[in-house]
């Protein structure tokens, strides 16, 4: 199993793993958190060489964040749903987006609370 980095068209940039078994290769793209909140913002494709430095102020609902949570829930380290639902936060956080008007922090502090309920699968 070994992870290759590639660029995509759209300008995201997106981990491909190739799993090699009995001289057979079978690639599967693995996307990564900030690319499913960038997809999500529903924002036009750009050209990485020639636009830098985009600031990403949109905003993404909490059952898109819970979505996204849902597709990298493989690849986290969290035990149940809703740590998950905090590291795609934090990813959030340092994209630069919003989630239902609100910064992501203030969400994962309502989480820690127990004010805002994730479902556990």
């Amino acid at each position: 199993k070994q992870w290759y980095q590639r660029r995509v068209r759209e300008g995201l940039r997106i981990t491909v793993e190739l799993k090699i078994q009995n001289r057979q290769a079978t690639v599967s793209v693995v996307p990564s958190a900030a690319s499913l909140i960038i997809k999500a913002l529903k924002e036009p494709p750009r050209d990485r060489k020639k636009v830098k430095n985009v600031a990403h102020s949109g905003n993404i609902t909490m059952d898109d964040v819970i979505e996204i949570a849902k597709t990298m829930r493989t690849r986290s380290g969290a035990r149940f749903l809703s740590g998950t639902c905090k590291e795609v936060l934090g990813t959030a956080q340092s994209v630069g987006c919003t989630v239902d008007g609100q910064p992501p922090h203030d969400i994962i502090d309502s989480i820690n609370d127990g004010d805002i309920e994730i479902p556990e699968e």
